[in-house]
């Protein structure tokens, strides 16, 4: 097939005003098929997600064509200028036009300039003739290059010279799509050259107005062809075609105008309308906006006409692109949870769908909303390079500011290949349970072109990995992954690193390393939780980071929000590397990474600390998990006076409410639940309130948030939403615990167990050799390097062991600082400092003498900013200095530089700790 022919079925197939888009199994470029998807993407998505240079404009782009490897565009903007140029920078004019190499993204010569006697000049369609010789133009504008027009032009191609096509439009033209010898129009117009015509029409190619007629009562926006020729699809805000009852979309016959199928009242809602339309070889594509109605896209078989699928995201969908068997969209979706995707949150402007199953695909660039109506991008679509480029485009216009948080407006676009963006780094965390197991656990990786990824975990600084598997996820949904080390051995301490990699090969950074000792025996609370099965149950006894840890074995996984206080000691339960999370009682909140469903009795769990007046939600289940819910159920929260309130919602509001207030300081642990034996509160292992009216909740699906969540229109609502205080070991369970359980769990918290010391440093600096006399002691971070040379200096006071115990463990916890080179690819050595030092004092001229050939531990690679690393100590030295003062510095021998916070440092958990576990012999 020749060229020229395959531009002309590609036209044929899409027809779609300001949209074109390459149909499914098309051919393309001199090769003779279009490029083949990109393997490096997870199927069946052909585009990767980063954005590629291109032009931009100071205004909306609002139609895009393409033909021989230049993408014209069109819309209201009055210069363009090159890629990363600040607006007002290296402008050109274009008066309302601007024609690009596909390729490249760089203007090509055709120079038209459209304007207008009064108002605002605007392009809205733009559409190719199959055989690629000519480019159509509507929308408002009086005259091109000075010429006269009535809101519709001709123009030669390549040349780019104007064509005589003296068509007058009396209103705006919004849509156009070609054939070889007819032009079908769509807008506002109610005349084509002084003849009747509703809101379409059709002009043969020398711009004579046909007998065709298709009058629509309202506004046309857009026009597509079947690939058979033999009808013409209507898209707009219209309730009306040919007489016919027929809202928003109509096929009609091509040759007549005549209606082949209408759709009545309700098919799509009286508010919603179409706003653009695509084509491929089976179907055709809506685009929806709605005031508070149906926003998504319709896809329908051209073999009768129906609906194959719909798509019920809220976000006014502008625009609609196929790309082989990809249906790509522009939007401001905000709202998918019809879907079964992501609740009410911020916005999303760009999806990819197959064009059989509308799941959304792992692909997820994203735009700002930007310019005029705020809607973001407004048109799509689909082109080809030059024939010394293989790639396929997808070409996005709009009102956007931003693409992918980059400054980049009006026009972006986007290629088949090649996918160069890295996954994110993995959040992991290990613990041990008992038996010598330990679990290690992370938060799936997000790769905006790539839903499926490949983890890799590695032990022990390793290079070969110990386990790979595979996961999906999304950027609201990043499910936990866990592997059990069947190699580790009670007493044994391992680390453990994980990485992502995409179906290119692109890698993330190896997470941060996590170390951990397996346990021998389990810790009695733990064995308790885990013996009653809970949904989910979260420890918080991750150091840093976003990532809740689910350790009911169930990958339940939460994720923190606002930054909540990490690591917060002392924990509610001890065991080695317990702690708890502290909320502001403001913003910061945790919730579930995934919706749960069907509990109507169930059993709410967890410990809290607070001297808060203000109350606060502790945990209690939402419809929204970015913003506070609109729907909210199955709330335990606490009262102004201290006071505990457990509450669900029948066909009103069923609560119970304790009679003291546990607002004292202290840890308490609080059961709530609904069952058989109706509504029950209880604290410290004791029963403080009861219902027994209420024996079921109702069934709601919604995401678990503990910290904080609306709780408008509940009993005793606080002056706070938001919890000021701590939680540790929140579960839930899917059944109503008896009395006796939860007095078992309460109990097991005060089983004796090997505890774990936190001791801050005493003092701490750092030397810089580059600066001999130079003192750092008030300084917020330490600072390690080779050459030139940094050493950092510790000094902690060690307590004795409690009576009847020994040190049984000990390991030096230090967090990399969050400068942009605070990170380090080198090993660094703990060794003993054996000379005497100040820490206001100690500079590198006076620095102490240290024993280089003693290394007690082995910070190894600590290049992830933010990165917390725990670095296991012999006892031996650590156990002489009990009770007295334990001195050591960190070294390096290489030549990238290491910073971490100091003892100075604001937040406490970002500070050096000594960790000394205490146990029975």
């Amino acid at each position: 097939m020749s060229t020229t022919t395959r531009r002309s079925t590609r036209v044929r197939a899409t027809g779609v005003g300001a949209v074109l888009a390459l149909t499914a199994g098309l051919l393309a470029g001199t090769g003779g098929t279009l490029a083949p998807p990109a393997q490096a993407l997870t199927p069946p998505v052909t585009m990767t997600a980063e954005e590629l240079p291109t032009w931009q404009t100071n205004g909306i782009v609002h139609a895009l064509a393409e033909a021989n490897g230049v993408v014209f565009a069109g819309g209201t903007f009055s210069t363009v200028r090159p890629p990363g140029a600040a607006p007002g920078t290296q402008e050109r004019p274009a008066a309302n036009f601007v024609a690009l190499d596909a390729a490249t993204g760089e203007p090509v010569d055709c120079d038209l300039s459209f304007t207008v006697g009064s108002g605002t000049a605007t392009i809205r369609a733009l559409a190719v003739s199959p055989d690629g010789q000519t480019l159509y133009a509507g929308g408002t504008f009086g005259s091109v290059n000075g010429s006269g027009a009535s809101s519709l032009a001709a123009f030669d191609l390549p040349t780019c010279a104007r064509k005589p096509f003296p068509t007058a439009a009396n209103g705006i033209v919004r849509a156009i799509a070609a054939t070889d010898d007819r032009v079908y129009l769509g807008g506002d117009f109610t005349q084509l050259s002084g003849q009747p015509r509703g809101r379409f029409g059709a002009v043969d190619t020398a711009g004579a107005v046909q007998g065709w007629r298709a009058d629509a009562d309202e506004i046309g926006k857009a026009i597509a062809l079947t690939p058979d020729g033999e009808n013409v699809i209507l898209g707009g805000n219209f309730f009306e075609v040919n007489g016919d009852s027929s809202h928003a979309l109509a096929v009609v016959d091509a040759g007549t105008g005549a209606n082949t199928r209408t759709y009545g009242r309700g098919f799509i809602e009286d508010s919603s309308t179409v706003q653009a339309l695509a084509t491929d070889a089976t179907g055709f594509y809506t685009a929806n906006e709605g005031t508070g109605g149906f926003d998504g896209r319709i896809a329908l078989d051209f073999g009768t006409f129906d609906q194959r699928w719909r798509d019920t995201c809220l976000g006014a969908t502008q625009a609609v692109a196929v790309h082989q068997e990809v249906l790509y969209s522009g939007h401001h979706a905000h709202d998918c949870s019809s879907m079964g995707e992501f609740p009410n949150q911020e916005r999303y402007h760009l999806f990819a769908q197959s064009v059989h199953d509308p799941k959304l695909l792992g692909w997820f660039p994203n735009t700002n909303d930007g310019l005029g109506e705020q809607l973001g991008p407004r048109v799509m679509a689909a082109a080809t390079g030059h024939p010394s480029d293989d790639r396929d485009f997808m070409w996005v216009g709009g009102g956007f500011t931003t693409v992918n948080g980059v400054a980049q407006w009006g026009l972006t676009r986007f290629a088949t290949a090649p996918d160069t963006g890295d996954p994110s780094t993995p959040e992991t965390h290990a613990a041990s349970h008992g038996g010598g197991r330990i679990e290690v656990t992370w938060r799936s990786s997000l790769d905006l072109d790539d839903h499926l990824l490949t983890y890799r975990v590695y032990r022990d600084g390793g290079s070969t990995p110990v386990h790979t598997t595979t996961g999906e996820s999304v950027p609201w949904r990043r499910p936990q992954l866990s592997w059990t080390d069947p190699d580790a051995a009670a007493g044994e301490t391992h680390s453990y690193r994980v990485t992502a990699t995409d179906g290119a090969g692109n890698t993330s950074p190896l997470s941060a390393p996590v170390t951990v000792t397996a346990a021998g025996d389990g810790r009695a609370y733990t064995d308790e939780v885990l013996a009653d099965d809970p949904l989910l149950y979260w420890p918080y006894d991750e150091p840093a980071h976003n990532f809740a840890s689910d350790a009911s074995g169930n990958n339940g996984n939460g994720v923190h929000r606002g930054g909540p206080e990490r690591g917060v000691t002392p924990p509610a339960v001890p065991g080695t590397d317990a702690a708890g999370i502290g909320y502001d009682g403001t913003d910061s909140y945790t919730y579930s990474d995934r919706t749960y469903a069907g509990l109507t009795r169930y059993t709410l769990e967890t410990w809290f600390r607070t001297t808060t007046t203000r109350g606060g939600k502790l945990i209690g289940m939402g419809n929204r998990i970015l913003q506070p819910s609109s729907s909210r159920d199955h709330n335990l929260y606490m009262r102004d006076d201290g006071r505990l309130t457990f509450g669900v919602y029948t066909n009103t509001h069923r609560t119970i409410t304790s009679r003291d207030a546990w607002n004292d300081g202290e840890w308490h642990h609080v059961a709530a639940s609904v069952g058989a034996n109706g509504m029950r509160l209880y604290v410290d292992g004791e029963q403080v309130a009861s219902s027994p009216l209420t024996t079921s909740a109702r069934s709601v699906t919604g995401y678990w948030r503990t910290g904080g969540d609306s709780l408008q229109g509940w009993p005793g609502r606080p002056s706070s939403d938001w919890f000021a205080g701590q939680l540790d070991e929140t579960a839930v369970y899917p059944a109503q615990l008896s009395a006796g359980r939860v007095e078992a769990h309460h109990e097991a918290a005060s089983v004796p167990v090997d505890t774990v010391t936190q001791v801050a440093p005493a003092a701490d600096t750092y030397v810089n050799a580059a600066a001999p006399n130079a003192s750092y002691g008030t300084h917020q971070q330490l600072a390690v390097r080779g050459s030139a040379a940094y050493e950092s200096y510790l000094a902690f006071e060690v307590p004795q062991a409690p009576p009847g115990q020994v040190l049984k463990a000990a390991a030096l916890r230090v967090r990399v600082s969050g400068d942009a080179a605070a990170g380090s690819a080198d090993d660094f050595a703990v060794v003993p400092v054996t000379g005497s030092w100040s820490e206001t004092d100690t500079t590198y001229a006076t620095r102490p003498a240290v024993d280089r050939a003693t290394v007690l531990g082995t910070l190894s690679s600590p290049d992830a900013l933010g990165g917390v690393h725990t670095v296991p100590l012999g006892t031996g030295a650590v156990g002489e200095a009990l009770g007295g003062t334990f001195d050591v510095a960190l070294t390096g021998e290489g030549t990238d530089s290491l910073w971490l916070w100091a003892g100075e440092a604001t937040q406490s958990a970002y500070r050096p700790q000594l960790l000394l576990t205490f146990g029975a012999p």
